[in-house]
């Protein structure tokens, strides 16, 4: 099973037009293009139905207290959590491909209610759905993609990995607003092969380099 993502290389920085937040000339921050990147696939696992496709962060801070405050830093040692920033499911496995762009175009405040993607495709909530909770600007449900954006003051540089998961299943028994483990769940004992493609990013102008692995 083959996973190729343009423009995302395995272990190398994930280019600023993927991502929700970059670098702002006069602050720490400014949104992002926003673009999901094109997923292009091949030598599926025989009797693959279905395809499943997750991105999540393993980086964030596991304490939100420090996150994006100034004159503090969020220490590399702090516990972390699992950050879902796309989920995709019932993919038909004979498409080949999502075009770049195509399911995501800039940054939607209160998050995009029906994103576009596949036809027969479902997308379900990601976790800047419960980040952006109580932000008068931003609240909402947040489906489909939504880039990088780790705290500007963080040590630690971010993992996003990308996998691509071929079920025996047509169509995975979720509800309309599925979160990560919801797919995790769902996905357990039908999973025939997957790929994935991890790369990094950092909005924090001190780090320069890729985190280390697992």
């Amino acid at each position: 099973m083959k996973l190729e993502i343009p423009g995302i290389v395995d272990d190398q920085a994930i280019p600023e037009r993927f991502c929700f937040g970059i670098p702002a000339s006069d602050g720490p921050m400014q949104l992002g293009e926003n673009r999901n990147p094109a997923i292009h696939w091949s030598d599926l696992p025989e009797g693959t139905r279905s395809l499943v496709l997750i991105c999540v962060d393993p980086d964030v801070p596991s304490v939100a207290d420090d996150v994006n405050q100034e004159g503090k830093s969020i220490a590399k040692d702090l516990p972390r959590v699992d950050f879902y920033h796309w989920l995709m499911v019932d993919i038909d496995p004979g498409l080949g491909e999502i075009r770049e762009g195509s399911c995501s175009e800039g940054v939607t405040a209160g998050g995009k209610d029906s994103p576009p993607g596949p036809t027969g495709s479902r997308q379900g909530l990601n976790d800047y759905t419960g980040f952006m909770a109580g932000n008068p600007d931003m609240e909402g449900q947040y489906f489909g993609y939504d880039g990088p954006c780790p705290p500007w003051n963080d040590e630690r540089p971010h993992r996003y990995r990308f996998r691509l998961i071929a079920t025996s299943l047509p169509r995975l028994n979720v509800d309309d607003a599925f979160r990560g483990p919801d797919v995790e769940a769902a996905i357990k004992g039908h999973v025939l092969g997957e790929a994935s493609i991890t790369g990094w990013y950092s909005l924090n102008p001190a780090v320069s380099d890729p985190p280390a692995g697992d």
